[in-house]
């Protein structure tokens, strides 16, 4: 004879208390100042129920009181709002020519934000050893203001698989490397998680929750550095595909017989709309680039016939490719990062005009295409959001002691 049990198993129920903090902790990221009571109504969990939840969240020091407020119908009720601060989140980009490094707190704050320069040519054990001297100081620092970290997010570009493994990185000259491992062991096991991921997904990670757009369920996030990738999220996800490697926009042909690609092949949108179209060459030196498009742009300024023929070009292939975009997925908005953001000026113009044209839905499928706000450090700030989506998919640190 078979018996069934019936009811949950003690790992159910600490699966399901999860589950339950992070919904209460994403309420109150999004709705603070709010009361027990708004938590209850607007979730469906009971009173009580909440109110164990919000002690265990005081308890981490995730969530705090902050007085009553008396501007509401019945009784007066204690306001709850993110606290947050014995932690920190880390985001790093690694580039081509720099690496970035930010830290931030729970609510998004931004705790530090530093760039150094960066050799693509090193080796990747040269690389991590790098990487992990720049991690090494972040952690020092917040270790001085009393800052536990929650975890690091590292993005690069190139192919990152679903495990973090970096299949294929060109601009760098790595290839199947095991970056979030070496930095663990680099960094003599921090105790906290090491993510890897494709910087463009960072990117969009950022947008999606800092940015001029954050909350956008479908966003498009297009990097402007030496490649071009593009970060997907739809339905409010981001969308990595089925082994991770989407977003790869930078090598759709559109021309078959145009300039040739890094890649070996011709007419790619990163030859015909990249960074180094505009610099009139495929492989820039990664140190000029920032000289050379301040060049560029006093140039545009200036009215130089030759340059704004230039840029009205680019932007018309990179309109192309955006076109693509708004048919394939009919994002909401697409985002354009790195150093497309100083050339938006004369960039924007033709790549609406190129996707109002291409498109096939009317008004191109109600989709906008702007320059991003949040400059080269996007991807590292999608580093430090990824570690906080983490904490809001139920993955909390434990209780902390107070100072008596």
């Amino acid at each position: 004879m078979i018996t069934s049990t019936t009811g949950p198993q003690p790992a159910d129920f600490a699966d399901v208390r999860a589950t339950n903090l992070a919904v209460v902790l994403r309420f109150v990221r999004e709705h603070a100042p709010c009361s027990r009571a708004d938590i209850a109504a607007s979730t469906g969990l009971n009173k009580a129920t909440v109110s164990s939840l919000v002690a265990d969240l005081i308890d981490r020091r995730l969530v705090r009181e902050t007085g009553l407020t008396e501007n509401r119908v019945g009784r007066p009720a204690t306001m709850l709002v993110l606290d947050g601060s014995p932690y920190a989140a880390i985001g790093v980009e690694i580039n081509v020519d720099y690496v970035s490094a930010v830290a931030t707190g729970l609510a998004g704050e931004r705790l530090l934000t530093w760039r150094r320069s960066f050799s693509a040519g090193d080796s990747v054990n040269q690389g991590v050893a790098a990487v992990a001297a720049i991690v090494r100081r972040v952690i020092n620092r917040m270790a001085k203001e009393e800052r536990r970290v929650l975890g690091l997010a590292v993005g690069l570009p190139g192919l990152v698989d679903v495990q973090g493994t970096v299949r294929i990185a060109p601009n760098l000259g790595w290839y199947d490397a095991d970056i979030g491992g070496d930095l663990t062991k680099a960094l003599r096991d921090p105790g906290f998680a090491i993510q890897v991921d494709n910087d463009a997904n960072l990117a969009a990670l950022a947008e999606q929750r800092f940015g001029a757009h954050a909350g956008a369920a479908d966003l498009i996030y297009l990097t402007g550095e030496i490649g071009v990738g593009a970060g997907v999220i739809l339905d409010g996800r981001l969308r990595r595909g089925g082994l991770g490697y989407s977003g790869e926009l930078g090598h759709v042909q559109l021309d078959p017989e145009g300039p040739e690609c890094r890649c070996g092949r011709r007419g790619c949108l990163e030859a015909v709309a990249g960074i180094g179209a505009v610099l009139r060459r495929m492989d820039p030196s990664p140190a000029e680039i920032e000289v050379e498009i301040e060049e560029v742009v006093r140039s545009a300024r200036a009215g130089d016939e030759s340059t704004l023929a230039l840029l009205a070009s680019v932007g018309a292939g990179l309109g192309r490719g955006v076109s693509i975009i708004a048919n394939l997925l009919n994002p909401g908005v697409v985002i354009l990062g790195g150093y497309y953001v100083p050339l938006a000026s004369w960039l924007l113009p033709a790549v609406r005009a190129e996707v109002a044209d291409r498109a096939i839905a009317p008004q191109a499928g109600g989709v906008r295409v702007v320059a991003s706000t949040l400059g080269h450090d996007a991807a590292a700030l999608g580093g430090a959001a990824r570690v906080l989506d983490s904490v809001d998919s139920g993955r909390l640190p434990g209780g902390i002691s107070r100072n008596p």
